[in-house]
């Protein structure tokens, strides 16, 4: 084997391994938004080399998760109204390309994925709910066949995950639960017209959740 190869092969998957750690720091608020940071400090923390580490942050600072200050380090962004509901808007048209086309493998896990998020509405578990979320996430867009939609959405779902974990008090789980296992469902049925309803639903009730966290009317 190329040494090169190999070694460039490890680097990303601690790439990967460091963002992924990351990301969830940061959506599930143990790096709160505008918590001030080094590449240095975080080195330490999370033991990762300054390779990975800095294209981890690249990743996050163009998913715009966290933001660079020239001769400052980094910063978490803060949660910003206006940008979160453009990250709605934009989810809406870009939900109805992803994974229509699951393999029956994966329609399997997805519907395991619409029960667990119920069982995890209903007992009140948010971590696990969001686990379950993400994972038929990451599912739905392993099945598009459009890699720029999937480019263009996946960093919209952490920013959506973040903003329920900052006004879970807010929102009805159970609610939301329900809305994404309809979704869920409906792809793993295969059916499209079903699954862009459900989509809608869901998107018309974080749109909802997100003006009612925040104390403003239900339309702009």
């Amino acid at each position: 084997m190329d040494e090169s190869l190999s070694t460039s092969s490890v680097t990303q998957s601690l790439s990967e391994k460091a963002y992924q750690l990351f990301e969830e720091m940061i959506v599930t608020l143990k790096m709160l938004p505008g918590t001030a940071f080094s590449e240095q400090e975080l080195s330490k923390r999370v033991n990762i080399g300054r390779t990975p580490l800095r294209e981890a942050l690249q990743r996050l600072i163009a998913d715009r998760l966290v933001i660079s200050l020239p001769r400052r380090g980094m910063i978490v962004t803060e949660i910003n109204l206006t940008e979160y509901l453009a990250i709605l808007e934009t989810s809406r048209e870009l939900d109805r390309l992803i994974a229509r086309r699951a393999t029956p493998d994966q329609c399997k896990t997805l519907k395991l994925c619409a029960y667990e998020l119920v069982k995890a509405a209903a007992a009140n578990d948010i971590s696990e709910f969001m686990r379950w979320d993400k994972v038929s996430d990451n599912i739905m867009e392993h099945a598009c066949k459009n890699s720029f939609a999937v480019l263009a959405n996946s960093p919209l779902h952490s920013h959506c995950r973040r903003f329920w974990y900052f006004y879970q008090g807010s929102g009805d789980l159970t609610t939301a639960a329900d809305l994404h296992a309809n979704l869920v469902k409906a792809v793993a049925n295969q059916n499209a017209d079903s699954a862009a309803a459900a989509s809608d639903a869901l998107l018309d009730y974080l749109e909802k959740f997100t003006r009612q966290a925040l104390g403003l009317n239900s339309h702009p």
